[in-house]
């Protein structure tokens, strides 16, 4: 039997599950490789206007306003579909990335291994 969360008609940005600052995590992909490029956030405002324009928009928490990212780098992210996790707190952005995702000229900016994490889990004496 499905869930309203199955339901295929989907949630409105109202329906979302916002935190105590009016915030979403966004967890912005590549549509074509899966890569992940960044993650960011988005307010009520900012998810109504990528899907008005097709580009995203954030939150930017430091300077206490919206951004469209590419508007002074020219690195736009066109949107192909936005989806939400099971408890709808959180979204994934699958995009088409123009240029590099990542402020320092990486195409992600997911590139700097955490120490001691290469390889996998360690292994444990316990079970």
């Amino acid at each position: 039997m499905a869930s309203e969360s199955d339901s295929p008609r989907g949630f409105a940005p109202e329906e979302l599950k916002y935190d105590e600052r009016g915030l979403i995590p966004a967890i912005v992909q590549d549509a074509r490789t899966g890569v992940v490029l960044m993650l960011a956030y988005m307010n009520l405002a900012a998810l109504r206007q990528t899907l008005a324009t097709g580009r995203t928009c954030f939150y930017s928490r430091s300077r206490g306003r919206l951004w469209v990212k590419g508007e002074t780098s020219g690195h736009f992210q066109l949107v192909k579909e936005i989806v939400t996790d099971c408890d709808q707190d959180a979204l994934l952005v699958r995009v088409e990335q123009i240029g590099v995702a990542c402020h320092t000229g990486t195409y992600s900016c997911f590139t700097h291994p955490v120490r001691g994490s290469e390889g996998g889990a360690a292994e444990s004496g316990g079970g």
